[in-house]
């Protein structure tokens, strides 16, 4: 199945957030609130799963955390240059924590799922609804996936930092159109004070 089908079911979220900024900010689009989600059960995942003794630990969490805040400081640049290398450093910190939990299973002996797994077909296509209360320590599942299940919580995260990393390709494609289309903020700052002097 290709990506454009897969993520079909976001096709509406996926406009707004090339055009965060003129939708009232980068909290309002689906890449924010799936990095929130990642970044709430990534929490869950290592205080369960990962030794606090470990250097794992800190990587994984500063991934998850660069990952959101590189996106939210990117959205508030008025460098369109500063803003695509903040999110990309944000889509880099997504390709860290996929590795690192493909290690997780690897290390522990547990299956990596197919990209065409049903299972992983069904958590692609949900929706991250910004409404709904966001997962907490105490909270027992997410997504139909018991955190209980190492194997499987691992899993749900890997789907899920594959989404964002599709998302944020797509975000970042729309950012780079703007650049392209309106130049940056310098150039245009440039223009704006020929324009005041020709007065």
């Amino acid at each position: 199945m290709s990506q454009d089908k897969i993520h079909e079911s976001n096709k509406s979220h996926e406009t707004n957030e090339s055009h965060g900024k003129s939708l009232g900010g980068i909290k309002n689009t689906l890449v924010y609130w799936l990095a929130v989600e990642i970044y709430n059960l990534n929490s869950i995942f290592l205080k369960l799963y990962i030794s606090k003794f470990s250097r794992t630990l800190d990587q994984m969490e500063q991934a998850a955390r660069s990952g959101k805040q590189d996106l939210v400081e990117g959205s508030l640049e008025n460098s369109v240059e500063s803003n695509l290398k903040l999110t990309g450093v944000s889509r880099a910190s997504y390709g860290e924590l996929i590795e690192d939990y493909q290690d997780f299973l690897f290390n522990k002996g547990l299956k990596l799922w197919d990209k065409n797994d049903p299972r992983v077909l069904h958590l692609r296509s949900i929706l991250i609804n910004p409404h709904e209360p966001h997962v907490t320590h105490e909270s027992n599942e997410s997504h139909g996936i018991k955190f209980s299940d190492p194997e499987a919580f691992a899993n749900l995260m890997i789907t899920l930092c594959t989404k964002e990393g599709f998302l944020l390709d797509r975000f970042l494609k729309g950012i780079e159109k703007s650049f392209i289309q309106k130049g940056g903020f310098r150039e245009n700052l440039f223009q704006k004070r020929r324009e005041f002097k020709n007065k």
